[in-house]
């Protein structure tokens, strides 16, 4: 199969249609019968050749969430760093260490990876990262913007603090595009 050259249009249904599985099978137009006008329209005919000139299928909102992706990995260890300068956290992570207890109150809380989780969540301490994780969630060009509800789900997915719900709440409230 060689590549060719598509239009804008024949883009956005290669990249739509690539999530199928299926075969083309081509069918010559002698058997196909009489053609209708929509698909015989001469002023499509001129652009065909310039169509998909300076054409740009990647949107610069998905490379944004691309970085938003990346930024999340560096969260972890940010987090991680302020996790160990919490002293009530630094506190009962060394009794669990010197009790050599890996778990405590039914994997309720655990530590994977240097990383105090609580329910399977990530626990994050007092500070800045806690709006920037709504921040992360709420923000984004592609899917933010959703509203309290919705924000505050996003983030209680994969993380947990005492007053997340208020949080997110007051977050979504100060936006000025919500």
């Amino acid at each position: 199969m060689t590549s060719q050259k598509l239009n804008h249009k024949q883009a956005r249904w290669v990249l739509y249609l690539s999530q199928f599985n299926f075969a083309l099978k081509h069918v010559p137009g002698k058997s196909i019968g009489k053609a209708d006008r929509l698909s015989r329209r001469p002023d499509w005919q001129e652009r065909v050749e310039k169509d998909n000139k300076d054409q740009k299928l990647i949107k610069p909102e998905w490379i944004r969430r691309a970085e938003m992706i990346i930024e999340k990995e560096n969260l972890k260890e940010r987090i991680k760093k302020a996790q160990e300068g919490d002293k009530k956290v630094v506190n009962a992570v060394e009794e669990l260490k010197r009790a050599g207890i890996k778990t405590l109150k039914d994997e309720e809380w655990k530590i994977k990876d240097g990383i105090v989780m609580k329910e399977g969540k990530i626990y994050v301490p007092e500070g800045e990262l806690r709006g920037k994780i709504i921040q992360l969630y709420h923000d984004t060009l592609v899917g933010g913007y959703r509203g309290r509800w919705k924000t505050t789900e996003l983030v209680a997915r994969n993380y947990w603090w005492l007053g997340i719900t208020k949080e997110a709440e007051r977050y979504v409230d100060e936006c000025d595009a919500c």
